[in-house]
């Protein structure tokens, strides 16, 4: 196929949900890693077409809902300071904090500004010799080689007003997580695509070998999905174990090496903590001791911030699999995206909002609508 329609093709979609049905004969948990990969389940009823004994579960691949709350708390306070320029992406702005959110910070008089790259940030920068510029950088490893391409160029220019408030995770060790614990009921990964073609597959051929599940790297339209679960569940069925690759199109084993060698110039790998979950081993970036003087965090002190996320927020429980959004009691009653209690609820990513915005929130599921 060559053509975005040819993967939204309800034909096409119903053959391949056909042939999973042919293909199960006992119950399994899949988890599709990314928020993009939840997003287009959610709106194009993909869960609808399987059969009812294989069972999706969303994965913590949402970039905004994992920053921990600390992050941003700090990013208001530094928002508030008037030396202070706080770049971010766009959805950050309502992710909610302890307290408040960045979109408040900057009503209550915040210079807080909103980009589509960090090298925004930069011009930014150098447009304003007089105020500290700070980027948001946030995400997976889709996200860190253009953050570090900025930091890069910014210390290449001599910029002295230019840092990062950084909080980068890996997907890695957090499947690696997800399958130590003593809770997991996934039997099977779509691992996140556009990951993938920054960093390959072969970092998670330790996985399918330590644990013995399938993986599979996947695309993000409807086809891409159900081929992938097809992919999955005739592994699971055959009692085999591999990695393997759907989402061809995009992503090779090794992935962008120019890519790699910018975030490896720049950042180290180091713990960091997931919201809601907790700390991670050896899962986040940090900027290496030769950029240390664009760390935000070094630069800037706030005070050590520890908080707890919403006691009626089930967040991390969603990110994990272990629990559906609308398991939540507050889920579109007290927690909507206009007042969300966590980040999945806001994020373009989230799975909150995916189940929010696509129907899963009214009594009486709709048809799976796959374009017909």
């Amino acid at each position: 196929m060559k053509y975005l329609d040819e993967y939204r093709d309800a034909r096409i979609a119903r053959v391949l949900a056909a042939d999973i049905a042919a293909h199960v004969t006992r119950p399994w948990v899949l988890m599709e890693i990314c928020g993009g990969q939840t997003h287009t389940i959610m709106r194009y009823g993909i869960d609808d077409l399987l059969p009812r004994s294989l069972e999706l579960v969303h994965g913590p691949g949402c970039p905004v809902c994992v920053t921990p709350l600390e992050t941003i708390d700090k990013a208001i306070a530094l928002a508030a300071r008037p030396d202070v320029i706080l770049v971010s992406y766009g959805d950050m702005l309502r992710v909610p904090g302890s307290h408040s959110d960045l979109f408040h910070a900057k009503a209550q008089g915040g210079d807080v500004r909103f980009a589509y790259s960090p090298t925004e940030a930069v011009k930014i920068a150098r447009s304003n010799p007089d105020r500290n510029v700070i980027f948001l950088a946030i995400g997976f490893e889709t996200t860190a080689p253009a953050n570090a391409m900025a930091v890069w160029q910014a210390k290449q220019e001599g910029l002295t007003n230019f840092s990062l408030l950084v909080s980068h995770v890996l997907v890695p060790p957090a499947i690696r997580a997800l399958m130590a614990s003593e809770n997991n009921r996934v039997q099977g990964f779509i691992a996140p695509g556009h990951v993938c073609t920054v960093m390959g597959c072969e970092e998670y051929e330790a996985l399918v070998r330590d644990f013995r599940i399938p993986i599979m790297v996947g695309g993000f339209e409807p086809v891409d999905l159900l081929e992938a679960v097809l992919m999955l569940v005739k592994q699971l069925e055959a009692g085999i174990a591999r990695l393997e690759n759907q989402y061809v199109r995009s992503v090779s084993y090794r992935g962008n090496v120019p890519a790699q060698k910018i975030m490896a110039e720049v950042f180290e790998v180091a713990d960091q903590k997931w919201r809601g979950i907790g700390v991670i081993p050896q899962s986040g970036l940090r900027l290496r001791q030769d950029y240390a003087a664009y760390d935000a965090n070094l630069i800037f002190d706030v005070g050590a911030l520890t908080v707890d996320e919403p006691a009626e927020c089930i967040s991390a429980q969603v990110l994990q699999g272990l629990k559906k959004p609308t398991d939540c009691p507050a889920f579109a009653l007290r927690c909507t995206p206009e007042n969300p209690l966590g980040a999945p609820m806001v994020s373009t990513e989230g799975a909150c909002a995916a189940y929010y915005h696509y129907r899963r929130h009214v009594a009486g599921q709709e048809e799976a609508c796959v374009e017909r």
